[in-house]
């Protein structure tokens, strides 16, 4: 299993029942589109912690009922209220309107129009997946994949626009 963590599946709005089910609040995208999916990761205090599913029942809304392997109570199951629902990476297919990340060979740009280089790869890791930008003096610059430093994407010119926090770019 690998943490996606540009894959939001939705939110725990609340506990179900005694037995331990949960309400996913999804994210629009999923609403009736929604993939098959085996265990997800629930960001705890921040992080994320892999549940498997033992049980979901999904009538076409938008919301999901879920059981977590181990949390057969109500009291266990309502430590995730208000958490947020990632899906992982054996999940199946991802929605096309969420499959935004084929961004390999865009040209990365940050503010001032300054041009740091061409997107090489995304790497995936646990926990942090990483764009590999290769600068125009062949350089590799890492940089976290997140959205809060994504500011724009045009994708007819193949150019996405970073917000970096300061330094970063010089930790490489």
């Amino acid at each position: 299993m690998t943490y996606k963590p540009h894959i939001l599946l939705g939110k725990i709005s609340r506990v179900n029942g005694y037995d331990g089910s949960v309400i996913i609040r999804l994210e629009k995208v999923f609403i009736e589109n929604l993939p098959e999916m085996e265990s997800v990761f629930v960001e705890t205090d921040g992080k994320p912690v892999p549940f498997f599913i033992s049980w979901a029942d999904y009538n076409g809304s938008d919301t999901l009922k879920v059981r977590f392997e181990g949390y057969e109570s109500g009291d266990k199951a309502g430590e995730f209220t208000g958490c947020r629902v990632f899906l992982t990476s054996g999940d199946g297919k991802v929605p096309k309107a969420d499959r935004s990340l084929d961004i390999e060979g865009f040209r990365v740009f940050i503010p001032g129009s300054e041009f740091i280089g061409t997107i090489s790869a995304i790497i995936e890791n646990p926990g942090q997946d990483l764009i590999s930008i290769l600068s125009p003096d062949g350089r590799e610059i890492l940089v976290p994949l997140h959205d809060d430093f994504i500011t724009g994407i045009d994708r007819k010119k193949k150019i996405i626009r970073l917000s970096l926090p300061e330094g970063l770019l010089d930790l490489n």
